[in-house]
């Protein structure tokens, strides 16, 4: 059993170091495919974070269909304008190997912004009339 539970230690450290590493590996990136794959990597945490959001404003307003409606239209709307601002504000790298990386960081940026938004919506207090969302349960 001791010998069971140093490998599960053992293996644990291994795994965290490996991590740790990767998390370095984007800290210390030369190079430009590192680069561009860290780049990748930080949208899709902040995507992943936009979403789990958008799932709860979604359920603040499964009662208020017309709402939700215009919700899912604005988001639309919004990746649409995101991805397509920042392909113009990578153009000036068009072709480069820098330009997956300036693309996806500035997708990376706008989708932040959208993320504070969202916690916008998600905690104004009841009486505030910019608020669109009803309180939470």
């Amino acid at each position: 059993m001791k010998i069971s539970a140093l490998m599960v230690l053992a293996f644990t450290g291994l795994f965290a170091a490996t991590g740790l590493a990767r998390a370095d590996e984007c800290a210390d990136a030369s190079d430009q495919a590192t680069m561009n794959v860290c780049a990748d990597k930080a949208l899709k945490a902040s995507d992943a974070e936009l979403n789990a959001l958008y799932k709860q404003i979604q359920g603040r307003l499964k009662d208020d269909a017309d709402k939700t409606k215009l919700l899912v239209a604005a988001q639309r709307a919004w990746i649409a304008y995101r991805d397509a601002e920042c392909d113009f504000a990578s153009s000036g790298v068009a072709g480069g190997s820098a330009q997956p990386m300036i693309t996806l960081e500035c997708r990376d940026d706008r989708t932040q912004k959208r993320v504070a938004d969202f916690k916008t919506y998600l905690s104004c207090e009841e009486g505030d009339l910019s608020c669109v969302l009803p309180p939470a349960n």
